[in-house]
């Protein structure tokens, strides 16, 4: 099929600034769908609907006729391109780009953007910038409206973050342009409008939380019962479950969350399930997802061998209990994707026994790993083991 579809990314200035190849390619259009504010009175126009998948029908009708879409700024920077591209095709659709909100604000606050986060907090948690959030780090945000601006500014307060100046960049382009800015302490969204690209530069207070993306966040990083994969582990273990963009983690047995949080921070739109049983671990996993920026993590409650059928297809999977329990490590193992990773940990001498078992059928690699931590008996200081953790990895031919 012939290319039928263009998205063209529009400015505060409108159609009318638009290149002259550009404006051709108006014209042509049969069907002119967007946002009122660019095309309104044009009869070639149809307001786009909503919720998304209303507007996906929409265009779907249109299929092969050809059709206009009006976006604003950039259509493949958290636009509605990226997600037509995934529908349609090369073949089918052609985008004409418009310099984004991200360039507009970075070319006003004069930083490289090479050296800039950014993200989108538009429609989504505003918990998401706690990934972020990093001594001397710079975070471009699109927003929702002003109470996304007051949720990043208790946020930045809360992890000690407070003297990051925070700037508000209002309508960019538009004759109503308006920057403001005050420290997140002082930040009041109230004198801001719902139309504007958040940018925060970070700056930690004395004594702030360190939580780099690199696996191994402290302990203490986790609010837990007492079932959490150490630091040590699990830095060694995040490791050689090897996250790559966009792939897919089972966490199975989650405990508080540890693994897959760590997981879904590690690299760019990772995804990750959490099966866990205990009511209980199911909260405490929704509580350190939201306060470490990874509200995206899919809990799946009850016994995860009756949870496995029909979820999304993983490039790795954590076991992290049960490592005995053979029905359930031939669930995981019949479900990974080929390629992909399984890795168990056992701190059970049954757990060892299953995991030498299981190297024997199908290879792999068994580590020991064994560390200590500084503690005091009476006057003097000593390393008091902790309890091993035999690492079995295996990979699916």
């Amino acid at each position: 099929m012939s290319k039928w579809l263009d998205i063209v990314g529009v400015g505060e200035h409108g159609l009318a600034n638009l290149p002259p190849g550009v404006q051709a390619i108006v014209a042509a259009a049969d069907t002119i769908i967007g946002p009122p504010r660019f095309a309104d009175g044009d009869p070639r126009h149809v307001p786009w609907q909503s919720p998304l998948s209303a507007m996906l029908d929409q265009i779907d009708a249109q299929r092969g006729k050809p059709t206009l879409i009006l976006a604003t700024g950039d259509p493949m920077w958290f636009g509605i391109g990226a997600t037509l591209a995934k529908r349609y095709g090369r073949d089918e659709i052609a985008i004409h780009t418009h310099p984004s909100a991200f360039q507009l604000a970075a070319a006003r606050l004069l930083w490289p953007l090479q050296h800039v986060a950014t993200i989108s907090l538009h429609g989504r948690p505003s918990e998401i910038i706690h990934a972020h959030i990093q001594p001397g780090n710079r975070i471009l945000a699109l927003t929702s409206d002003r109470s996304t601006a007051n949720s990043v500014a208790e946020i930045l307060v809360d992890r000690g973050y407070g003297a990051s100046l925070m700037t508000a960049l209002e309508n960019l382009g538009a004759a109503n342009e308006r920057i403001s800015h005050a420290d997140a302490e002082h930040f009041e969204a109230a004198t801001i409008g719902d139309f504007y690209v958040l940018a925060i530069d970070c700056v930690a207070s004395d004594g702030a939380a360190l939580l780099p993306s690199v696996p191994g966040l402290p302990d203490q990083a986790f609010v837990s019962d007492g079932q959490l994969t150490k630091r040590e582990v699990r830095a060694a273990s995040l490791a050689k479950l090897a996250p790559f963009p966009c792939a897919m983690l089972w966490d199975v047995g989650a405990g508080c969350g540890s693994i897959a949080i760590e997981w879904l921070r590690s690299a760019r739109d990772c995804q990750a399930i959490a099966f866990e049983k205990s009511a209980t671990r199911l909260q405490l996993i929704a509580t350190n997802a939201e306060a470490l920026g990874t509200p995206q993590l899919r809990i799946e409650s009850g016994d995860a061998l009756s949870n496995l059928n029909g979820k999304p297809m993983p490039d790795a999977i954590f076991l992290g209990g049960d490592v005995g329990n053979r029905a359930l490590f031939d669930g995981c193992w019949e479900a990974l994707r080929p390629g992909g990773r399984l890795l168990a940990n056992a701190v059970t001498v049954e757990g060892e026994v299953a995991l030498f078992e299981r190297q024997l059928s199908l290879g792999g690699d068994i580590v020991r790993i064994e560390t200590a931590v500084l503690d005091q008996i009476g006057r003097h200081r000593v390393l008091r083991p902790r309890m091993a953790v035999t690492q079995y990895l295996v990979t699916k031919p």
